[in-house]
């Protein structure tokens, strides 16, 4: 962390101090909610979650060097000094937006209903080229863990790259507010989260609430293929496949598994570039990292690195080279636009290939027919086995033997059922994709079969 106090974060979430006075001017090194995480001057907030309660480890926090606690429970006999507030994530929050104001860095905030972290991590990468980044660690995309990503912006960081998730109204403003975004990312708007947001104009509506504090004359880089998003064109740059955009792609050549080629223009300038993670849809990834590099500076040169230089994250379109198989480990969520586009990724494959697919979450009373569409989906590509695993995903099945009688379909009713055969079922060679809600523990499957 860059120089905070305890008496900043008091004064931010209008804390009641006890304990010694002095302290109030010692600087904070660290913002944790997990009392496992608290080391030397670390500041411990107690979190209260739907199974864990974090006030009942307060008194273990100051045998590892804690400066104080975060509660919203009067402390009879504690052990160290603490800050009584009346609620404990408002007071993250409050103290997170303090903090921010601290600091003077570009950061580039990051919204859509799919394809926000590999967009966080080639923007991440490609300004990694002449910039020192901290980039939103895992899933740290909401109302806890953008404040904690917050805090991790020390004194040796030069740009930020933030991830900002949201399924309610309200909840982007609230992170805005936070974030204060200096460069704004629109990805898409699809159909994730349909159950709390009613539609995608809803969706869209809800997303651009990350304007609401963002600074002002902030840069905007918006996806000019989506059709909600366009909305924003006259204050936007627009990024795409089309000539019509300010940064767009064309030549795109699949390379399989091995990932995509293209070349991108931008500002009267070209270049042919490949990106090292497979599908088509990584290309409007690259293009966003055009826009973002860019506008801070960097030159295409630069960029190209960076964006040729991406590494895959476990969980996020990672391919896994086992001794009998080729994993497509996407297994950390879905949503049906990412489970069509991952889809697409399989279809590259030169060898036989396999779809392990599971159910999607938060898609409201349109689940089934959602499902559905995957399944329907399948008839453009060449898919050998599909395998789907869970009750909605039985939709996905159904409507898949349908639109392709010819491909093989299987479904299993839980996790177990199906890594009981799964040896019988696959076969050597095999290319394979696991994909579907991160409810669903889909990362059992990658553990499985990675052995």
């Amino acid at each position: 962390m860059r120089p905070f106090t305890i008496r900043q974060f008091m004064e931010a979430c209008h804390g009641i101090w006890h304990g010694p006075q002095e302290l109030l001017d010692r600087n904070i090194q660290s913002v944790v909610v997990d009392s496992r995480l608290v080391t030397k001057d670390s500041v411990f907030v107690a979190t209260v979650g739907e199974r864990v309660d974090g006030h009942r480890f307060i008194p273990d926090i100051y045998g590892n060097g804690a400066l104080c606690a975060v509660s919203r429970q009067k402390l009879s006999d504690p052990a160290g000094p603490y800050l009584l507030v009346d609620d404990t994530l408002q007071a993250l929050k409050d103290a997170a937006e303090a903090y921010r104001r601290t600091l003077t860095l570009p950061v580039i905030g990051i919204t859509g209903s799919v394809g926000k972290t590999s967009t966080k991590e080639m923007i991440a990468s490609v300004l990694g080229q002449k910039y020192q980044v901290l980039k939103t660690p895992g899933n740290f995309n909401n109302e806890i863990g953008v404040p904690l990503t917050l805090f991790m912006i020390d004194t040796c960081h030069e740009a930020a790259v933030l991830e900002m998730g949201m399924n309610h109204f309200g909840e982007m403003h609230r992170l805005s507010r936070m974030v204060r975004p200096t460069h704004c990312v629109f990805t898409n708007i699809g159909v994730a989260h349909l159950e709390h947001l009613g539609s995608r104009d809803g969706i869209l509506k809800a997303k651009m609430e990350m304007l609401d504090y963002a600074a002002d004359a902030a840069p905007i880089f918006i996806n000019g293929d989506d059709d909600r998003l366009i909305i924003m064109k006259d204050r936007a740059v627009t990024f795409g496949r089309n000539p019509s955009d300010q940064v767009w792609a064309d030549q795109v050549e699949n390379l399989g598994l091995q990932g995509v080629r293209c070349r991108i223009h931008a500002k009267g300038q070209d270049m042919q570039v490949t990106i090292p993670l497979p599908g088509t849809h990584m290309v409007y990834n690259a293009c966003a990292g055009v826009c973002a590099g860019l506008s801070l500076g960097l030159s295409m040169e630069e960029i190209r690195q960076g964006i040729e230089t991406l590494k895959p994250l476990g969980g996020r379109s990672n391919i896994l080279h086992t001794s009998r198989y080729t994993l497509v480990d996407d297994c950390y969520n879905a949503n049906p636009v990412s489970m069509c586009a991952m889809l697409d990724v399989l279809d590259y494959a030169l060898t036989r290939k396999v779809a392990i697919l599971g159910d999607m979450g938060e898609l409201g009373e349109q689940s089934e027919a959602l499902h559905a569409s995957v399944g329907e989906h399948l008839k453009e590509l060449h898919i050998h086995l599909l395998i789907t695993i869970g009750t909605r995903s039985r939709a996905i099945h159904d409507a898949a033997r349908k639109a392709a009688p010819s491909m093989r379909c299987m479904h299993y009713a839980d996790l177990e059922s199906f890594l009981t055969e799964a040896g019988r079922i696959l076969e050597e060679g095999d290319a394979i994709l696991v994909k579907a809600s991160h409810y669903m523990e889909f990362q059992r499957i990658v553990s499985a079969l990675s052995q």
